[in-house]
């Protein structure tokens, strides 16, 4: 038993100029003897526009912790299937084993723990004949990598978001609230 129950994570990396790369996953880490566990198991069927997959490096190589990602969006084309169980996939893995190579993820409980993550992959992607797939690589990577340790350790702590209440505003509602 471990005693990484649930624990949430998320990061944004954005994507270099005149791409629709950004990267935005959420993830949820916990014990597969727990409730994590649990939600995954029963994510292993498919739902219509959100498919489901392991995340493995490459062929044969599943990654461990064993992880489960799925899009945050309705999956539009066979394009778009390919950025995502490609692309996106690879880079995700990655981050996961390189998490564990540094220790953000301790070696020890690979075994006994289950990460759930979810994908914003930009529908733009998937049409855009000038694609960076070196930068949706790269963003991907980074914030999976973020996200985890973001997870792994409680960030942003609850003192560190009273601090920061009047200061950080979400971007979207620039103009619209005043705080």
């Amino acid at each position: 038993m471990t005693d990484i129950i649930f624990r949430t994570g998320e990061a944004t990396v954005l994507a270099v100029e005149g791409q629709a790369t950004d990267a935005m996953p959420e993830v949820l880490i916990g014990s597969v003897d727990g409730p994590v566990g649990h939600a995954f198991a029963s994510m292993l069927g498919q739902t219509v526009g959100h498919t489901r997959m392991f995340v493995v490096r490459d062929l044969n190589q599943l990654v461990r912790p064993a992880a489960i990602m799925t899009s945050k969006v309705t999956i539009p084309s066979a394009e778009y299937v390919d950025l995502l169980g490609g692309v996106v996939q690879g880079a995700t893995g990655d981050a996961i084993v390189d998490c564990v190579i540094e220790g953000v993820i301790p070696k020890d409980v690979v075994d006994k723990i289950c990460i759930i993550i979810t994908i914003w992959l930009d529908l733009r992607c998937a049409e855009d004949p000038n694609l960076d797939k070196a930068d949706l690589y790269r963003t991907n990577y980074e914030a999976t990598k973020l996200a985890i340790r973001r997870a792994m350790t409680g960030e942003p702590t609850i003192d560190e978001l009273i601090a920061n209440r009047k200061t950080v505003k979400h971007y979207a509602l620039d103009g619209v609230v005043d705080y």
